[in-house]
């Protein structure tokens, strides 16, 4: 009895052995792989680069299939101030409890007066507008001064205070994602879980909610086309999808990559996506075999891509803190080499192309570094440098009045602005929420 005792507990505890060493359900290799062999893809995919990720498929035998083109929408610009994603994401969880004791209590007074963004919206994620001035949110309560508070260093050129509030909930706490765009037709769309949120910036309502409805993959990535109003969504199974928002309507689906999509940039019909991989693929969105090109910058995750505003040059950034200037050239191979490469300290997330000066760019680093630097790309030579003391999320370029903003994450959570060229530090905007 002993013995066999013994022999079962060992044979048991192989079991357990050999169970451990299974694949991790969410690694996105091992996800991707079995969902292309569903669909019927390629299955020799095995890994970044090593095949330049899908194959390009391109038969002259066959003429192109057209993409209809998404027509322009004529809306007046407006200013909103949006919060941080990081504050929203801290601001749910630590409000949760507050939010459950409020409801129990059923005092309708304290409650936040909200306007439904949309329709139903799944408990993964929530967005609403905040039209209380006693609302119970952290931050939000006291009005705009506990939420958003200016710091004027020097005269402001614009004003800081915001023409509305948002209460999201659900948002992903991921540095490597850009899940916020801004259309030049006035269109804002954010991302929560597994949904795309739509905005009008002129009427700020919620016109539109684009939702994967799935439980097992998020919207990594946003990107508005210039030309009209076609929203491209990268996704965390390494899928791309086009939106046309008038219409409502998926225009199609782009597969290729092996993991999540956490960067997307157009050059007119072009759209560059970056994955997790390292990989960077261009798609031609006007033709049937979109994919007409393929980067390789290592095997770090790509977590910036922006075409200049002439289309000649394409700039990543990846995790690992390396910058890459590309060549215009979509139709480019595996074996490609970028015009320049530009080591930083830390990642190199927030990428921007000055708009009135061709080959001047703008990036911020990571939390080891939080340096805002803005280089002359023909000579690799930095033109300014200021350290921002935070890592910087984002950068946008002023033209109006030839300045730099940045949004920024921990610890300050703030957005600066910065009178170019010496980058002085001119004003400051305050998104977080203290306790």
């Amino acid at each position: 009895d002993v013995e066999r005792t013994t022999y079962a507990k060992f044979k048991s505890s192989i079991k357990r052995k050999l169970a451990a060493r299974a694949p991790v359900a969410s690694s996105p290799i091992v996800t991707r792989w079995q969902q292309l062999h569903a669909r019927g893809g390629p299955a020799g995919l095995t890994g970044p680069c090593a095949s330049g990720g899908a194959q390009l498929n391109n038969s002259p035998g066959k003429a192109p299939a057209m993409l209809q083109v998404p027509k322009k929408l004529s809306i007046m610009r407006t200013v909103v101030t949006l919060p941080s994603s990081h504050a929203a994401a801290d601001l749910e969880g630590r409000n949760r409890g507050r939010a459950e004791m409020e409801k129990k209590r059923k005092r309708p007074s304290q409650r936040p007066v909200a306007q439904e963004a949309g329709s139903s919206i799944a408990k993964r994620g929530d967005m609403k507008v905040c039209e209380n001035t006693n609302c119970i949110w952290k931050g939000c309560r006291e009005g705009t001064q506990n939420e958003f508070r200016a710091a004027i260093i020097l005269k402001p050129s614009i004003p800081l205070e915001p023409e509305m509030r948002l209460h999201i909930t659900g948002l992903r706490n991921d540095y490597y994602l850009n899940i916020l765009d801004w259309s030049l037709e006035n269109l804002i769309a954010v991302a929560v879980g597994s949904a795309a949120h739509i905005w009008n910036g002129e009427t700020l309502q919620a016109i539109e909610i684009i939702d994967l409805n799935s439980s097992s993959k998020y919207i990594s990535s946003l990107a508005w086309i210039k030309e009209g109003s076609c929203l491209a969504v990268g996704t965390s199974d390494g899928e791309v999808q086009l939106w046309d928002i008038e219409t409502k309507k998926r225009l199609r689906n782009m597969f290729g990559h092996l993991s999540v999509v956490g960067a997307l940039s157009w050059n007119h019909y072009i759209l560059s996506s970056g994955s997790r991989l390292g990989s960077i693929h261009h798609h031609d969105v006007r033709v049937a075999q979109h994919h007409v090109g393929t980067l390789c910058q290592n095997k770090q995750s790509i977590c910036s891509l922006k075409w200049s505003l002439t289309g000649q040059l394409l700039a990543s950034g990846s995790s690992d803190g390396i910058l890459n200037i590309w060549p215009g050239n979509p139709s480019v191979k595996l074996q490609s080499q970028p015009l320049k490469t530009i080591p930083h300290s830390s990642a190199v997330k927030a990428v921007n192309w000055c708009p009135w000066q061709p080959g001047v760019l703008a990036t911020g680093g990571g939390m080891e570094d939080g340096i805002l630097r803005v280089w002359d790309i023909n000579c690799e030579k930095i033109i300014q440098s200021a350290a921002t003391d935070s890592q910087i999320c984002s950068l946008l370029w002023l033209p109006k009045t030839s300045e730099l903003m940045t949004g920024q994450g921990l610890p300050g959570n703030q957005m600066k602005i910065w009178k170019y060229p010496m980058l002085i530090n001119s004003s400051e905007l305050y998104g977080k929420y203290s306790s």
